[in-house]
């Protein structure tokens, strides 16, 4: 087939190289000038296949409400007059109870250890490098009551077969000495040798160079203006404007991969395809190294504040925060300043003189967030229209089995793993994508 990825992030780039692998034609836009210059560009950085808990929970709803007047709050629910935002947030309510958590965690291990391996053949067969980092993730407690809920959800990921051991403080200082300094307040920890971290940016950069050299058409600095159909109600154009010379033009093809993120949605909603996908804007930190023989290496998970602390060769990048405000990702507000002056507080806290915090490199990006933080892989009830979109925090983690599951679901092969793909069971996946 010749097919059309719209979205140069990690979820689109792997979905063009795996179609590309498979002898398809590949045509990628994306408004920006390169891959990964905007949702995949500064997260978190980790592979966090073990650590992939749902925002939905039995107590989530109350720990929002305790957030909702904390301009640092780790989740943030902004009310709008937004029916999108209230559909999400109905949605997700109906997600925060103890059996959607436990089933939801299942979804996310399965999609996390075939992408994880996914990841791994990738890079075998490619050699990209983008920093890194095989030596697992550490998460820790500031209470003994978070650190009681840690090895309860230990426990529950046992279950599924992660091997997520149980710390205490002495352990978790084994694992990374570069929190001494801040030992004195951590009770405790949970930690997944098998995860990793990289560069995500790095990463999805190589991909696109690498599967342009394969014969993937790139178009660049492209903008989206919607999707066209044939007689036959299949989607089989993309209608486009050069951002340089503002020229209109519909690209053709069999099939269309719609890969946008937050954008996805808006994005089909006139085809009368309602995704229930909504903005999570996150933030994050880059900093460089002052001591790097005294910075983390170990991947960690800062609980109390609920932040990604990764090692970026000579850099640190702290990342975290979720805020449900729409689309803006602008660094200029005041919410937004408290949310980035935060992290720099927190990094200074943990490591003391480590890190140059006098030019941090603050960034945002808007996560694609489901309800229930598992995304929609598959067909739309449109011929020829297809999604991959709706990663939330995940799609690091998630972007190379995503690509690689939905070029065999588009040459009619089943991936080998227990997930609800969209078009594949009408009984699971009619109650994650709405049709108008």
């Amino acid at each position: 087939m010749h097919v059309i990825v719209l979205g140069a992030g990690i979820i689109g780039v792997s979905t063009a190289w795996h179609l590309i692998e498979r002898g398809h034609t590949v045509t990628m836009v994306d408004r920006q000038e390169d891959a990964a210059l905007e949702t995949s560009f500064a997260n978190g950085a980790q592979i966090s296949v073990s650590f992939c808990e749902p925002w939905a929970s039995a107590d989530a709803p109350f720990k929002v409400a305790k957030w909702l007047l904390r301009d640092d709050s780790p989740l943030l629910f902004r009310p709008r007059l937004d029916p999108h935002q209230w559909r999400w947030g109905l949605s997700f309510l109906t997600q925060c109870n103890d059996a959607a958590f436990e089933r939801n965690v299942a979804q996310l291990v399965a999609l996390g250890r075939y992408s994880h391996q996914a990841l791994k053949q990738v890079v075998a067969s490619t050699g990209i490098e983008y920093q890194r980092q095989e030596r697992g993730i550490l998460h820790f407690f500031s209470s003994q009551a978070d650190l009681d809920a840690g090895a309860a959800a230990a426990a529950l990921m046992r279950r599924h077969g992660v091997d997520r051991q149980v710390l205490d403080r002495a352990g978790v200082l084994a694992v990374e000495p570069a929190l001494a300094a801040h030992g004195e307040r951590i009770f405790g920890g949970t930690y997944t040798r098998s995860d990793e971290s990289g560069d995500a940016r790095v990463f999805t950069q190589e991909l696109a160079r690498r599967a342009i050299a394969k014969g993937l058409q790139a178009h660049w600095k492209h903008e989206v203006l919607g999707l066209e159909q044939g007689s036959d109600g299949a989607v089989n154009g993309v209608l486009v404007r050069d951002l340089a010379t503002a020229q209109r033009r519909t690209l053709r093809a069999d099939a269309v991969v719609v890969a946008m993120g937050s954008y996805s949605a808006p994005l089909l909603r006139p085809l009368g395809i309602h995704l229930n996908i909504y903005p999570a804007k996150g933030y994050s930190a880059t900093y460089a190294l002052r001591e790097p023989a005294r910075a983390s290496v170990v991947s960690l998970l800062d609980d109390s504040r609920k932040i990604a602390i990764s090692r970026l060769g000579d850099r640190l990048r702290v990342a975290g925060t979720a805020e449900l405000a729409g689309y803006d990702t602008s660094l200029d507000s005041p919410t937004a300043r408290a949310r980035c002056q935060a992290l720099t507080r927190r990094v200074e806290e943990l490591f003391p003189g480590v890190v140059d915090t006098s030019e941090p490199s603050y960034w945002t990006g808007l996560r694609p967030s489901t309800p229930d933080n598992i995304p929609l892989i598959g067909r739309t009830r449109l011929p020829g229209l297809w999604v991959n979109a709706g990663h939330g925090t995940l799609g690091w983690t998630h972007g190379a089995g995503s690509g690689l599951a939905l070029a065999e679901l588009m040459g009619g092969r089943q991936p080998d793993l227990a997930f609800r793909f969209l078009g594949v069971d009408a009984t699971t996946s009619g109650a994650r994508i709405a049709m108008a």
